[in-house]
């Protein structure tokens, strides 16, 4: 439990905090849950580590229950370990000097962390729906967007939620308890599982965002302050997709020949569309908020095949994508916040002006185009070959992610970097941005170079998920 409690203790603590002191408090603050994720991993022997519970005196067939696995583990190491990356790279941004701020991050990764470890189905409803208030409060006092387009992401998140709480209810109500061990035994005809499943994919399809129900994402996703960004791209999607490999699919198996052709459409005209619009782009967050649309669309098509590879290959995409999002929506803070403008056309010969940002802006972008020895060439190999297998159009189409990605991204880096030489001055990279840079890169060669080490831990996970529903 101290995996929930300690983030939302730190939340309460940063309320108490001197405002000259909290940026470093902060900071070293958020090492402390990375400390104690890094501590269960090294503790982890395979299988389901039990956190507590089942409580079974609520009622209801409502359980209080905690649990990880490896796929478990793998978000939780992802949450905590990035949560004070994020902290690192707003260090000297004015979010950095807010108490509220702090707060809210803190309690978001509180949240995140039920919906990873919940083994309870309405637990794991009622955390994800938590998430929801701290990023909300971020983005309106810290972001610079309408509060029309704020309202909108609410809205949309709020009652698309609402589906996956009918679909467990509908669960709970053949089945003992909410328990996921429970929901599983659960057996059901072809077409009842593919409402259920329906009810799951309008709460997980707006979270990722999975076209057509994007169209929250841009507005939001530029109105947010650079921390809002890197929250929402980098962890919070995430919980969709994590919640399709281990609740919507498993719980709603029996139905999946019915739905698996929805949501791979879905997911290819998210590649070509999100692709095509962030080529058009000429905001920098736009371009990079298309693109990962395109990309998750690609995860998501991995995933719906449902084969051991084919998780695997998503899990590693999934990492990936969280640590490239932090990485390219700092670009775009750091050419917004020192020029004043998202306009690519309105920058130029910004290399020669700071060579140490050229030089990091162009690593992340070969990053994002998968070049070989990074994690997101494993991943969007492995994926690309397991789609391509179950239709050859289909992995022809899913394969444009890769020309589409060269095109914006490399467009975007010259037109910013090498354009029209019109600015005169620019502040080179400070001490946090490019130690930002540098992590960020550095754990994505790292896993494309070793990617074993989310393979050993993710791949025992899929394969229990895999033989229980055999």
């Amino acid at each position: 439990m101290e995996l929930i409690l300690i983030p939302l203790a730190l939340g309460l603590i940063s309320f108490l905090i001197p405002k000259k002191s909290i940026r470093i408090v902060g900071l070293l603050a958020g090492l402390i849950p990375a400390g104690v994720a890094i501590m269960h991993a090294c503790s982890f022997k395979g299988g389901e580590v039990n956190l507590f519970g089942p409580w079974l005196d609520f009622g209801y067939g409502l359980t209080f229950h905690f649990s990880y696995d490896g796929l478990g583990l793998a978000m939780i190491l992802l949450t905590n370990l990035l949560v004070p990356v994020i902290l690192l790279s707003n260090y000297n941004s004015p979010v950095s000097e807010s108490k509220a701020f702090h707060a809210m991050l803190f309690f978001m990764q509180c949240g995140l962390l039920g919906v990873f470890t919940s083994a309870d189905g309405i637990l794991f409803y009622v955390f994800w729906e938590f998430t929801l208030i701290p990023i909300f409060l971020i983005i309106l006092w810290f972001g610079s967007g309408t509060n029309k387009g704020l309202l909108k992401f609410f809205v949309y998140t709020l009652f698309g939620s609402l589906g996956m709480l009918l679909s467990f209810i509908a669960l709970g109500a053949q089945a003992e308890s909410f328990d996921y061990a429970d929901l599983i035994a659960v057996q059901l005809d072809s077409q009842f599982a593919f409402w259920i499943a329906m009810g799951f994919l309008l709460a997980f399809a707006i979270k990722i965002p999975l076209f057509p129900f994007h169209t929250w994402q841009p507005d939001t996703y530029s109105g947010a302050p650079m921390a809002g960004t890197m929250l929402l791209s980098a962890l919070m999607l995430k919980m969709a997709l994590f919640g399709m490999i281990k609740w919507m699919i498993p719980l709603t198996w029996e139905g999946l020949d019915d739905y698996k052709y929805i949501i791979l459409i879905l997911a290819v005209i998210g590649i070509l569309y999100g692709g095509i619009i962030a080529i058009k782009q000429n905001d920098i967050k736009k371009i990079f908020a298309f693109s990962s649309i395109s990309h998750l669309g690609l995860i998501v098509a991995g995933i719906v095949l449902f084969t051991h590879d084919a998780l695997v290959g998503s899990t590693i995409q999934l990492i990936n994508h969280s640590l490239l999002s932090i990485g390219v929506f700092m670009v775009a803070e750091i050419l917004e916040s020192r020029l004043k403008t998202r306009n690519i056309r309105e920058m130029g010969g910004i290399a020669k002006l700071a060579p140490k940002f050229g030089f990091w802006f162009a690593v992340i972008a070969f990053t994002a185009v998968s070049i070989p020895f990074t994690a997101g060439f494993i991943g969007e190999f492995i994926i690309l070959k397991e789609v391509t297998s179950f239709n050859f159009y289909v992995g022809i189409m899913s394969a444009t992610t890769l020309v589409f990605g060269a095109v914006y991204m490399l467009r975007s880096y010259q037109v910013s970097m090498f354009g029209n030489p019109t600015l005169t001055s620019f502040e080179d990279l400070k001490w946090n941005e490019w130690l930002t840079f540098a992590l960020l890169v550095g754990a994505m060669v790292f896993f494309g170079f070793y990617p074993k080490m989310i393979t050993d831990l993710v791949g025992p996970s899929i394969d229990t998920i895999l033989q229980t529903l055999k």
